[in-house]
């Protein structure tokens, strides 16, 4: 499954309505999600993306990888306060929403989904 661009309709439906609940960050999917906030010309966040690719197949169904274009989608670039990027939004089931910015391998990766998201 590849992963999916999201846009601020989307994440009110798909991740939480922060419209509807200003308040409180209620999730809304059925599975953890990994968002990356990226832009197009951010040289570490294109070195990210085929990683991203990579592991939407190998955790599909597990775990639902999301892209916000921080330049389409500053409001929610905003509700994270995202200020460098890439940066990486792991929302588990349960528990605390971790915040983490920069590019990282491949197995830094595996072992952030598999520790904060599985």
């Amino acid at each position: 499954m590849a992963t999916v661009h999201l846009t601020k309709e989307q994440f009110l439906r798909r991740i939480a309505d922060y419209e509807k609940n200003p308040d409180s960050f209620r999730f809304l999917g059925s599975r953890p999600a990994l968002i990356d906030f990226y832009a197009g010309w951010c040289g570490p966040c294109k070195m990210l993306a085929p990683l991203l690719e990579e592991l939407s197949d190998e955790y599909a169904g597990r775990v639902d990888i999301y892209k916000v274009d921080v330049e389409q989608e500053e409001e929610l670039a905003a509700l994270f306060r995202v200020r460098s990027i890439p940066t990486l939004v792991y929302i588990p089931m349960d528990g605390q929403i971790r915040v983490t910015q920069g590019a990282v391998g491949k197995p830094q990766l595996k072992e952030a989904i598999e520790n904060i998201l599985l």
